[in-house]
This record gives structure tokens, C-alpha cells and sequence, in this order.
């Protein structure tokens, strides 16, 4: 039996297992809260990752370019990036598909060497791992420019209203 077929026949468990150990990532309020809600307006967060975790193991499976992939993991970076974690944090997400696999596949791997076939999964999630570092880091680097541009604006604002900088120059 093909990689492909058996990951499809498991796709359910796989996926409410990624969830589950995804959402066990942030605090336990929180975990507790993503999962309970359903309701995309009342857990917006929560039904992103349900979505987008759904569709990355999706083009994973199929063997999906990862460009195409990439929107969806975006999705979920970005919600990372705003949060007060590391950025192994933000996309250590991605590598609990892999043991999660291997626990979900442990007979058949045995069974069916697929060996293979999994090894070349694996290196497309450690591909797609990577892909999520980069958008992190994009995310955090626009963050960043954000609050600069605000502490920029503020300064200078309050630099007007004291009179201590003058728009025009020939004011002088």
C-alpha cells in the first residue's frame, strides 16, 4: 500500500491529533478556549488553525508545491508572530505532524516499508519548516517596522507641539 492511500484512509485522526497537539502550544486557558469554540466569529483563531492545518497536511500528502502551500502556513505564522514567543516556538507546530505521523503509521511502516515514501515527507516538512522561519521572521521584521514608524511619528509630533521643530525652513 502506497504512503499516499495510507495517509488519506488515517487523514482525520492525523489531522485532530495535529490540532490537538498545536493548540497545547499556547498557555492552557488559551488551549482550552481554541478547542472549545467552534464558531468561526466567537474563534476566529482557533477555526484559522483548524482550517489552515487542514490544508497544509493536505498539499503535504499530495506532494503540493509548497508555494502553493505557503498562503495557508502564512495564515498561521502570522497569528505566532504577534504573540510574545521565540521563533522556534512559532513554527515548532510544524514538526509535531512528523511524530504524529510515525505514531499514527507505526504498524504500517513496519509492515509495508514505506520507509521511503515517509523520509521524503519528512524532508517536505522539514522544507516547509523552513518556509515557516522565513515568514516569521517577515512578520516580525514588519511588527518591528510598525512600532518604529509610530515611536517616529510620536516624537515628532511632540517635537512640533513643543515648537522645537519647524516643518517649514525658512521659518528661521
Amino acid at each position: 500500500m502506497r504512503l499516499e492511500k495510507i495517509l488519506s484512509d488515517r487523514k482525520s485522526a492525523i489531522l485532530n491529533r495535529w490540532f490537538d497537539r498545536t493548540i497545547k502550544t499556547y498557555p492552557e486557558e488559551t488551549a482550552r478556549f481554541l478547542k472549545s469554540k467552534k464558531n468561526r466569529f466567537a474563534n476566529p483563531v482557533g477555526n484559522i488553525l483548524s482550517q489552515e492545518l487542514e490544508s497544509i497536511m493536505d498539499g503535504l500528502f499530495q506532494g503540493t508545491d509548497l508555494n502553493i502551500i505557503r498562503p495557508s502556513l502564512d495564515n498561521i505564522i502570522r497569528i505566532r508572530a504577534v504573540q510574545e514567543i521565540s521563533a522556534s516556538q512559532a513554527v515548532a507546530f510544524i514538526f509535531l505532524l512528523k511524530s504524529i505521523i510515525r505514531e499514527e503509521l507505526e504498524q504500517e511502516i513496519e509492515e509495508n516499508r514505506i520507509g521511503k515514501d515517509l523520509l521524503e515527507l519528512e524532508s517536505r516538512i522539514d522544507e516547509l519548516t523552513l518556509l515557516g522561519f522565513d515568514i516569521f521572521m517577515q512578520c516580525r521584521e514588519k511588527i518591528y517596522d510598525l512600532k518604529a514608524n509610530e515611536i517616529n511619528k510620536r516624537t515628532v509630533g511632540v517635537l512640533k507641539r513643543a515648537k522645537l521643530v519647524v516643518e517649514d525652513p525658512k521659518e528661521f
